[in-house]
């Protein structure tokens, strides 16, 4: 299910772009300003708008640490701006001074990408602010770029209908001509790294004036060469669909369209799953947030939409806040053993001849997670239980309530491959696998940075939450 759960008017033209970082989110507009709101309930920060550019602006994007915030114009700048006061830190001038349709940072924050209406690159160093290298497609406007995860390559799409491929040396790696009829309107890497064999797979997803939705695969070869593959065309929308984002764990797309619709696909299945009707012109603008279930849509009409992906936990959280004590045995038993609370623990140690535990366990406020974290030392040193004969019948009490969560039809796919319990933070890693965050960042900071599946070293150590298994283990929590 979705939700709208607030509409920002604030700009007086046309939003033209939106952007998440953890904190904050910030919209751009044709009426020249920026605007930057909290995250976490929508309201304007106190320096917003954010004034300096001269004409529209086009495009914003944040940096990796949410420290500054780069937009760009057709006034032919590039500006990043400080996220923490609003001042202008520094104003990037466009090689030939041609307005600037789209800017993008990798996601290290090392590089930042302008792109303008001449068909010109430019490549800096955001550090220091200074141009690197300049790249060119003749006869065509830049309208579209992205960054790699990896942040070693990156992909531009222009009006000509191309997608072309470039390293940080500005080499044209690969060029896939006609991607859309009529024209590229934005492209997006999704964030996880596939790698196999010879080669690094990548998912990219672009759409066009030809009212479609591509999902392509792009192989990077250890050779060096590069290949794209069509995977899925999407056709939820009947017009030019003219901005796509891929949600922070790459399971989710999204799209909006000059039909006024907002589509939410399932990106591995290529799967529709909602198409939201709420604004009354072009949308515009769309993005995910990387912290929580919302999608931000921008449009024509002036306003930004902010909806909420329903994960499904809801209920079971309310039913947590119910008295503990007023619960039976057995409905404590249809909770995982993670989500007992302190009264649960204590009328469990009750229920297994250990009620000389009870007020030891109240004093430390051990709850289930807790309980499931003991360990002989643990129960020595920190709750003092001097009894071997004690320590020991306790512990093979916790592996039974380990070993019944296993076989009490938890779906495998909602187990961390480490420690074999549900997760609560996944997130997916490069080797393509799904983990507690807690548990592989232990695992990569102790195991020479292997993956915990196939002992293949990992590419990079970036990890991505995964907010839609999130939701499906909050769904499958409630049902159960």
């Amino acid at each position: 299910m979705t939700s709208l759960i607030c509409t920002l008017q604030d700009h007086r033209e046309d939003v033209n772009w939106c952007a998440f970082s953890g904190k904050l989110f910030a919209t751009c507009s044709g009426d020249k300003t920026l605007r930057l709101y909290s995250s976490r309930d929508f309201s304007e920060l106190p320096f917003s708008p954010l004034s300096g550019h001269g004409y529209g602006v086009h495009c914003c994007c944040f940096s990796a640490c949410g420290k500054f915030l780069a937009s760009c114009s057709t006034d032919a700048t590039t500006m990043v701006w400080s996220t923490t006061t609003g001042e202008i830190e520094a104003v990037l001038e466009h090689p030939g001074r041609s307005p600037v349709r789209i800017c993008v940072l990798s996601p290290d924050s090392t590089h930042l990408v302008s792109g303008a209406s001449d068909g010109t690159l430019a490549l800096w160093d955001f550090p220091s602010k200074k141009l690197r290298r300049t790249g060119a497609v003749k006869d065509t406007t830049m309208v579209a770029c992205s960054f790699s995860p990896c942040s070693q390559v990156f992909v531009s799409g222009s009006t000509y209908g191309d997608l072309r491929l470039w390293d940080l040396d500005m080499n044209q790696l690969h060029a896939e001509k006609n991607a859309h009829d009529l024209g590229v309107t934005c492209c997006t890497f999704a964030p996880s790294i596939l790698s196999g064999g010879q080669a690094v797979q990548l998912r990219l997803a672009s759409c066009g004036q030809d009212s479609l939705l591509k999902i392509w695969a792009v192989n990077k070869f250890v050779s060096g060469g590069c290949k794209m593959q069509l995977l899925h065309t999407l056709t939820g929308q009947s017009a030019p669909v003219l901005c796509c984002a891929y949600s922070s764990d790459g399971q989710l797309l999204v799209s909006g369209s000059v039909d006024k619709t907002v589509t939410v696909y399932d990106a591995k299945n290529a799967v529709l799953l909602y198409t939201l009707n709420q604004h009354e012109r072009y949308v515009t603008a769309c993005c995910f947030s990387p912290t929580s279930p919302l999608v931000a849509t921008g449009s024509m009409d002036k306003t930004v939409n902010i909806w909420r992906l329903e994960d499904g936990c809801t209920d079971h959280e309310s039913s947590d806040r119910t008295s503990s004590e007023e619960r039976t045995s057995s409905s404590r038993s249809k909770l995982l053993v993670s989500d007992w609370s302190e009264a649960d623990v204590s009328a469990w140690l009750v229920e297994e001849g250990l009620q000389g535990l009870v007020e030891k366990f109240r004093a430390n406020n051990i709850d289930g997670t807790e309980l499931l974290s003991l360990t002989k030392e643990t129960l020595t040193s920190e709750l003092h239980i001097e009894s071997v004969g004690l320590r020991g019948k306790l512990l093979r009490k916790v592996e039974e309530l380990k070993s019944d969560s296993v076989c009490s039809g938890i779906p495998d796919e909602f187990l961390c491959p480490i420690t074999r319990e549900l997760m609560r933070e996944p997130v997916i890693a490069a080797d393509g696998y799904s983990y507690e965050r807690e548990a592989i960042d232990s695992w990569i900071g102790t195991k020479n940075r292997s993956s915990p599946m196939t002992n293949v070293p990992l590419i990079t150590t970036l990890l991505t939450p995964n907010h839609t298994l999130k939701m499906a283990i909050g769904r499958w929590k409630t049902n159960h």
